[in-house]
């Protein structure tokens, strides 16, 4: 069964520039794969974040954890007229999202700290600066285990929602059929059953990254085929690998 699969479906938007391993898997195995984000974010304005009673310059620090947060953080205190002081610290979740800083501050001359993609590394770096005031901007849809961390090191922060993420219109999709289909986030998940409401799955073979995800997926009555990361394979394109040539 697993050696039918020609088409899949990656629900996030596709690449930029031509190098991913997703397109040395298509090459490798002769798959057709192709990119459809099933979610996309959009700007909470100023007078809703006002509603929040949020005040950005009574923090001294700000704890990035995508390049999405930082866009919208610097959007909204552009919106709201808010002058960042060049005392303020940043904390990145990665060393490129410290990097993506660069769009709106002057790198050398500010104070910038990064973890190593995970949040509880970034943690370990912040607990260092345990006297800052932290801002956090995020989407409405923050993962439960970020405040959990930051509650549970004692940290002062306020959380500030000033994007969401919403499901994508991907009715144009309606007639086209994939061999696997790929997800991320349980809003995947979500965008899924809100565009195909009638969805049902048959032969459709359904990847899933992270326990959220797979929770998600299980609970939306699916069935998962390959599940990462596992031991054999830390990344997506890995164990679509290992599924497909029957080393999963």
């Amino acid at each position: 069964m697993a050696e039918k699969i020609k088409t899949i479906l990656i629900s996030q938007p596709k690449p930029s520039g031509d190098k991913s391993p997703y397109f040395d898997l298509a090459k490798k195995l002769n798959l057709k794969i192709d990119f459809r984000s099933f979610i996309h974010v959009e700007p909470v304005d100023a007078q809703e974040f006002r509603q929040q009673r949020v005040s950005i310059l009574e923090h001294s620090a700000v704890i990035f954890t995508s390049r999405n947060a930082v866009d919208h953080f610097f959007r909204m205190c552009e919106e709201m007229r808010v002058t960042v002081p060049d005392t303020m610290k940043y904390f990145c979740i990665s060393e490129s999202t410290a990097y993506y800083l660069q769009k709106y501050v002057v790198y050398r001359k500010r104070k910038i700290f990064h973890g190593q993609v995970r949040f509880a590394d970034l943690m370990d770096v912040m607990k260092k600066h345990k006297q800052e005031k932290f801002l956090l901007p995020c989407s409405d849809l923050l993962k439960p285990s970020i405040p959990k961390l930051l509650e549970d090191a004692g940290m002062s922060y306020s959380k500030a929602v000033m994007y969401r993420t919403v499901c994508s219109d991907l009715s144009d999709l309606s007639d086209v059929k994939y061999d696997m289909l790929v997800f991320f986030s349980p809003s995947g998940i979500e965008s899924l059953f809100k565009n195909f409401p009638d969805f049902t799955q048959g032969n459709t073979r359904i990847a899933v990254f992270g326990p959220t995800t797979a929770k998600a997926t299980i609970d939306a009555g699916l069935r998962i085929d390959v599940n990462a990361p596992n031991q054999k394979a830390p990344s997506m394109t890995m164990a679509i690998e290992n599924y497909i040539t029957g080393k999963a």
